[in-house]
């Protein structure tokens, strides 16, 4: 191990792109310490307890703890990671997304272009509903959660500061996105996914620290040997595929003879990777932010917010957890159902001569691949809805409401470290050195 990490600091190109990508993320890690200027300590405090669990506990993770203390990078990549997935969907409903798609680089390109525009307007609604929420002393459920007083982010009301936050975080959004692509074009890795990987990895020490502080030195010692199995169970099923055999006929072409070749479609178990417990806890999200300028706890208004403040953010109550581990595995199959066609990839396969062995080409094709899409796709999605929802169970039992998002956040870390592994493994090995993973 410690002659592989020596391999990798020897090739000048691998070690600039290792020493940018940490340039930029620390870069990130400072910004997440910059808070917005004008905003009361108190209610910042406030914030900070409520963004711990439930409803903005997700927004809090995606942000390595920036929204908790309302820095220019409070929004988090959140408005990325959702324009993205808005653009994947529209991309199997608009045919000229699918075209787009369909025409390679150039393409994709423009599909970027109509991403990053799409962010901008989701960064701008966001940082509009967040400043007029928490700013005039408003959250309503959120805050109900923690019993903690309303304190208004702004004591002299959202003018003229109000208005002068809501562009700050935009622009923080688009420094973020910004810092992604410059990773993703001079450093090694995803970009998207180095700057959640940093997010996420810099609130794992305070969860773990959390339970301590509560003087749960049992609890801490059972959610340490838990991580431990989550780490080996997600490193597991992550490199698991099942490999659907695809055999290409001979043709002659001029006078060479091409095809000939067998070759696999991996289709990986967990699929989705993290987007369905994303889908999830957003739509978990709207009722909170619905019942927050509701302003009224009493009557019909105060019902309202006390069952979503009970059952629909409380994360320590059975109705949440069950209804967050079948949305997850629901949106766990939507997804799948978008990322992967059975139809184009039938139609793909026919096009350049190739068959599944003892499966006709074309409708049978496509069935066959759907059948095993559908198949494998129901343990990948039961696993990561047990990854979600197994650290609630034990920290509920314990008592403990601090670190929710421990199961989605070891999930993440390893996805995003495993792959930042086989891209600097195929860098190693494309100069003649042992890579690390055998």
């Amino acid at each position: 191990m410690i002659a592989n990490l020596k391999n990798v600091f020897k090739i000048a190109d691998l070690r600039n792109k290792l020493l940018f990508t940490f340039g930029i993320v620390l870069l990130y890690r400072v910004g997440a310490a910059i808070r917005v200027p004008g905003v009361d300590p108190l209610a910042i405090d406030q914030l900070s307890i409520g963004a711990q669990d439930g409803a903005l506990g997700l927004f809090n993770l995606f942000s390595g703890g920036a929204f908790e203390s309302f820095s220019i990078f409070a929004l988090g990549i959140m408005p990325y990671i959702t324009a993205s997935i808005i653009m994947q969907v529209l991309g199997v409903v608009i045919p000229k997304l699918e075209e787009l798609q369909q025409q390679g680089a150039v393409g994709q390109r423009k599909i970027t272009q109509y991403t990053r525009y799409v962010t901008i307007g989701l960064a701008t609604l966001q940082a509009t509903v967040l400043v007029f929420l928490f700013g005039t002393g408003g959250g309503g459920a959120f805050y109900s959660a923690v019993q903690a007083p309303s304190v208004p982010l702004l004591p002299d009301g959202l003018w003229p500061r109000g208005y002068l936050i809501i562009p700050t975080l935009v622009a923080g959004t688009a420094v973020l996105m910004w810092m992604g692509e410059m990773i993703s074009q001079r450093g090694i890795g995803n970009g998207m996914s180095m700057i959640i990987f940093a997010s996420v990895v810099a609130s794992l020490p305070g969860g773990f620290y959390s339970i301590l502080q509560l003087n749960k030195e049992f609890w801490f010692v059972v959610m340490v040997a838990v991580t431990l199995g989550i780490i080996i169970a997600v490193v597991f099923v992550e490199l698991g595929q099942r490999r659907i055999p695809v055999q290409f006929a001979k043709r002659v072409v001029g006078r060479r003879m091409m095809g000939g070749q067998n070759t696999y479609i991996p289709l990986k178990v967990n699929q989705s990777g993290v987007i369905p417990i994303i889908f999830a806890s957003s739509i978990l999200l709207l009722p909170a932010i619905m019942v927050s300028f509701l302003g009224s706890s009493e009557g019909w208004r105060g019902s309202a917010v006390r069952f979503v403040d009970q059952y629909i953010i409380n994360s320590q109550n059975i109705v949440y957890v069950t209804l967050f581990a079948l949305m997850i595995i629901a949106f766990a199959y939507f997804y799948n159902s978008i990322a992967f066609d059975p139809i184009r990839q039938a139609d793909q396969i026919r096009r350049q001569g190739g068959f599944i062995p003892g499966v006709r080409p074309g409708g049978q094709t496509e069935r066959f691949l759907a059948k095993a899409v559908n198949r494998i796709t129901l343990p990948g999605a039961v696993f990561i809805a047990m990854i979600a929802i197994l650290p609630y169970i034990i920290l509920w039992v314990a008592g403990v409401n601090s670190f929710a998002f421990a199961g989605t956040s070891i999930l993440i870390s390893v996805g995003v470290a495993l792959e930042l592994m086989r891209q600097i493994d195929s860098q190693l090995m494309l100069r003649n050195y042992e890579g690390f993973l055998k």
